[in-house]
């Protein structure tokens, strides 16, 4: 798993510096910006970690910043801080996407705590969008027939049923549907039927 950062966004130099060593200090790697525009700038797509952002800065605020997030295909935890903080900016913040809502000043402990929280939830994500994509290159390495059984299979059907219904003979079909199951890597039915979830092929599925 790649190294994780923690993008610390705030025009105050000494808050900067107060969380950059918060941060390290519990051995977290750490990127500092005065500025949104700088970190939207210098994002590196794809990276791993989260954001700890100040709601009011000169320029772009972090609130207009969250706006942009997707913009910059920025797809990460994002904390909001604010030594202003009220009702309207911390629901503007959630409804946005942001995971949390601090008032300044914090306790470390808190702080640390949710950005912990952040870095899991983002690497728990990204894990899963890595075994989704696995599942979609073995799906792809399918045949045409392959999927034709294998779609018939997690409807329900035995391989007689799938046989009348694609014309073919039953010795046919169980051949498709063991080479189906080995592509796919699918010790059982029911993991089949969780992976056809997982690729959205049966969203009607009843059983």
């Amino acid at each position: 798993m790649a190294q994780q950062t923690v993008y610390v966004v705030d025009d105050d130099a000494d808050v900067r510096d107060s969380l950059q060593w918060l941060l390290t200090s519990v051995g977290l790697q750490v990127r500092t910006f005065g500025n949104a525009q700088d970190f939207l700038d210098a994002f590196e797509q794809g990276s791993s970690g989260c954001v700890v952002m100040d709601v009011r800065m000169p320029g772009l605020s972090g609130i207009s910043a969250q706006k942009q997030l997707p913009d910059y295909q920025i797809d990460i935890p994002l904390i909001m801080i604010s030594g202003h903080g009220n009702v309207d900016m911390a629901v503007t913040a959630m409804t946005q996407g942001a995971k949390t809502f601090i008032e300044k000043p914090f306790n470390d402990q808190l702080l640390l705590d949710h950005v912990q929280q952040a870095l899991q939830q983002d690497q728990e994500k990204r894990t899963d969008q890595a075994r989704l994509s696995q599942l979609q290159e073995r799906y792809q390495s399918l045949t045409k027939r392959e999927r034709q059984v294998f779609e018939q299979v997690v409807n329900g059907l035995a391989n007689q049923e799938i046989a009348d219904l694609l014309a073919i003979n039953r010795k046919t079909v169980e051949g498709h549907r063991a080479n189906m199951m080995a592509k796919m890597a699918a010790p059982s039915l029911p993991q089949l039927i969780q992976m056809a979830v997982s690729l959205g092929l049966v969203a009607g599925y009843n059983g």
